[in-house]
């Protein structure tokens, strides 16, 4: 495996994390153990850097692992909405009881779109930097669907770290062009901070054509990392491999490539808008009563469906 230090923090993180959405409810709703034996796999296989966040409900899933592995033996990310103290309070001390762990070694700012919102969650910045002089943090950042969600982190010296979203075709950026988040993310990273990007496959939208998403990736020299959602030891293997140079064997790349994820609205939907009010990528919409999926703007990341109070979203 290829280790690399995110940005001056001096944390040593894989090439590769773990994307800790999939395995929880947004996505495949596999239990602790199901999940956390996935987790527990990329562990032993040179995997040390996990990324989750408090909305994905997956510290259960992390901590089944962590119980059967060296915890100083990982890096753990997390990420919170929490805009006040009393908000980023809650937040870190339930991922630090839930995930039964004395720190967190990354905790983020979730989905910033520019300094405006950073400077709207300063008092949950000014809390996780206390707790970072405490020991409880190792590292702060944020998460970002925007250039400009990069470009205000570079006035916060605050912020070491960012994740924002690259691949090969700029799906899910919000607010520019691929060019210019990756112009914005190197200046972050001239500026000593650490880079661990997400969504190099879109998603799951870009799978038909996985072998240009990790030639792209990791040609990016500026990305200390990047994070990948896993749901099977197959997955797991082949990412690996992939970091390693080594090729998967055809059986287990056709199962992979067989295994394409889309957002599934079932037929109980009422249509009464909450997903797409929170629908940051403007991919759902109400139309004739119905709910639609703009697939070309659609990133699977399966936020939309923690508003349903139907339970009519989900990713199959």
């Amino acid at each position: 495996m290829e280790y690399n230090l995110l940005g001056n923090t001096g944390i040593k993180v894989s090439k590769i994390c773990f994307g800790g959405l999939t395995v929880g409810p947004l996505q495949k709703k596999m239990s602790f153990k199901e999940g956390g034996e996935v987790i527990l796999e990329a562990f032993n296989n040179g995997i040390n850097f996990i990324d989750t966040a408090e909305l994905y409900k997956t510290y259960g899933h992390i901590k089944y692992a962590l119980d059967n592995f060296k915890r100083e033996n990982v890096v753990i990310s997390t990420k919170s909405y929490a805009y006040d103290r009393a908000g980023a309070e809650k937040a870190l001390m339930d991922a630090l009881k839930e995930l039964n762990t004395d720190y967190i070694d990354v905790f983020m700012m979730h989905e910033q779109e520019s300094e405006h919102t950073i400077r709207g969650h300063y008092e949950a910045l000014e809390y996780y930097m206390t707790m970072k002089e405490k020991g409880y943090i190792r590292s702060v950042g944020l998460s970002t669907h925007c250039v400009n969600g990069v470009l205000g982190a570079m006035k916060y010296p605050e912020i070491e770290v960012i994740h924002p979203i690259i691949n090969k075709n700029g799906l899910g950026i919000q607010d520019g062009t691929l060019d210019e988040m990756i112009s914005a993310t190197k200046s972050f990273r001239k500026q000593g901070g650490g880079v661990f990007a997400m969504k190099p496959l879109g998603g799951g939208n870009l799978i038909s054509s996985i072998d240009e998403c990790f030639e792209f990736i990791l040609n990016q020299d500026y990305i200390d990392s990047f994070a990948i959602g896993m749901q099977s030891v197959d997955e797991v293997q082949d990412n690996i491999n992939r970091i390693l140079g080594v090729k998967s064997p055809e059986d287990l790349k056709s199962r992979l490539i067989n295994s394409n994820r889309v957002l599934n609205i079932d037929e109980w939907c009422i249509a009464c808008g909450e997903c797409v009010k929170h629908c940051s990528h403007g991919a759902l919409k109400i139309k004739d009563d119905k709910l639609l999926v703009d697939r070309n703007k659609c990133v699977l990341c399966g936020y939309c469906s923690s508003y349903c109070k139907e339970f009519a979203i989900k990713i199959i």
